[in-house]
């Protein structure tokens, strides 16, 4: 008997109700994936990319790690990002963060938890960054999500600072760059209004 045999099973049950439902799409998808959006998440297990936004295989492209970072010594995501943008000529890049971020929390919190603390100082200079608003809100529950939306526009920030959105951007190629939240509670997005399509709009949002 193989290991784990029902994710065999829900595998097997998933492919064929798709294959109902689309006739032939893997088919389809196995020769070529044309996503118009990246999207840029938490590896969190409550927040499933595509069935958050209910798109299908092929429609979208994804990178997650803990809490939804955009580094720019992050040669895996900077990688993510260039094949999707030169590549895939993709039309959108998604930053979505979510309220209840473990990683975040732990930089509340001051938590003590390993290697990952390494990762998680980028929040801490984005704690620090904006400590005079965060240090006025007094409520533990309305500052946690203040954090994470911040992170999530501090994201943002780093996205279109790369070397790669800014040449797709010099070279006029069409790119917009969101940064999103999103609900576990009630499985809902929110935008946080941070819409950048150039650096016009860089410098507007982030002056």
């Amino acid at each position: 008997m193989k290991a784990l045999k029902h994710l065999f099973d829900k595998n097997k049950e998933w492919a064929s109700d798709l294959n109902k439902k689309v006739p032939g799409i893997f088919k389809q998808l196995s020769h070529q994936q044309t996503p118009e959006y990246l999207w840029i998440g938490c590896s969190d297990s409550r927040v499933p990319a595509n069935e958050i936004v209910s798109l299908m295989p092929g429609e979208l492209f994804v990178h997650r790690n803990v809490a939804n970072l955009v580094l720019h010594t992050d040669l895996n995501c900077l990688s993510v990002i260039q094949f999707a943008v030169d590549v895939l000529k993709i039309k959108h890049i998604i930053v979505c963060g979510h309220y209840g971020c473990g990683g975040v929390k732990a930089v509340l919190e001051n938590s003590q938890l390993g290697l990952v603390n390494n990762w998680l100082r980028y929040i801490q200079d984005t704690r620090k960054k904006y400590n005079s608003e965060l240090s006025s809100i007094e409520d533990k529950d309305k500052l946690f999500h203040r954090l994470c939306e911040l992170n999530v526009k501090e994201q943002v920030l780093n996205v279109c600072n790369t070397t790669i959105v800014q040449h797709a951007w010099l070279s006029e190629q069409p790119l917009t760059v969101h940064g999103w939240i999103y609900d576990i509670s009630d499985g809902l997005l929110q935008d946080l209004d941070v819409c950048i399509s150039s650096n016009n709009e860089l410098m507007e949002k982030f002056k």
